[in-house]
């Protein structure tokens, strides 16, 4: 009887020491699994080993965090409002527009992003995701625009600078101006509120070839689909055999990927 006792004893100091860890774990997603047994150790003396501290995150997994641009209540009061405004569109209002962006594609290592701990179905709670802004150092800007039946060629961006009259002389007379007459009076052009997209050389260039420009609402790039396929491109160029190592064999492999 009293051996079953010390046994109810120890199952229940472990049970304590288990929330301890998980609830620990839980309010510091970013610690790795040693950082936690150090942690438990220092505040209550008893130690774990690394294995037992992982094995306390039940239904958790280390995952990289999502990143997300610093949005503020006007942001995501313009950001719902855009959606409403748009959730009763049709594909065939959709085929109409051309989604266009700039990317950076860049070689560092410092992009990587971090690992946490997070719980399965977790994924866009807000102490999962990392503010991260969009451009890294040390990359290549790219252009391009896609429909739901076509897209642009990949233009590499000189020098990684775009400007109102680079952006009329490079993007709009060369590439959208071709969708339009291709798609008609229904074409819709989207792009972001970039300064350089905003100037009024931009805008009277646009009027001039009669292209309709989609209202977009601030800070919102996981609206636009093209980023999904600035992942896709991204991940296919770094899964080569031989991925690049230098500018010239970025941009290479960058636009050979892009078809």
């Amino acid at each position: 009887m009293c051996s079953r006792r010390h046994g109810e004893v120890v199952l229940e100091v472990r049970r304590l020491q288990k929330t301890d860890i998980s609830s620990y774990q839980q309010r510091n997603r970013r610690t790795t699994a040693q950082q936690v047994a150090n942690q438990f150790l220092a505040a209550s003396g008893k130690q774990i080993s690394r294995k037992n501290s992982c094995q306390t995150f039940e239904g958790r997994r280390t995952i990289r965090t999502q990143t997300c641009v610093p949005l503020t209540r006007q942001h995501r009061t313009a950001r719902l409002q855009w959606c409403r405004e748009h959730h009763n569109w049709t594909e065939q209002d959709w085929a109409c527009v051309l989604f266009s962006d700039e990317s950076r594609f860049s070689l560092s290592s410092a992009c990587r992003r971090q690992l946490i701990w997070r719980d399965s179905g977790t994924t866009y709670r807000p102490e999962n995701i990392q503010e991260k802004d969009r451009y890294p150092t040390c990359s290549i800007m790219v252009w391009a625009g896609i429909m739901i039946n076509g897209r642009t060629r990949l233009h590499v961006v000189a020098n990684g600078t775009m400007t109102g009259q680079r952006y009329i002389d490079e993007v709009l007379l060369p590439h959208v101006r071709l969708f339009r007459g291709a798609v008609g009076d229904k074409f819709v052009f989207m792009d972001d509120n970039a300064t350089c997209h905003r100037t009024l050389a931009v805008q009277d260039c646009l009027d001039s070839e009669g292209i309709q420009r989609l209202v977009w609402p601030a800070r919102s790039p996981n609206l636009n689909p093209i980023e999904n396929v600035w992942d896709a491109l991204g991940r296919q160029v770094a899964g080569r055999n031989y991925p690049p190592t230098n500018k010239n064999t970025h941009i290479r492999a960058l636009t050979e990927k892009w078809g």
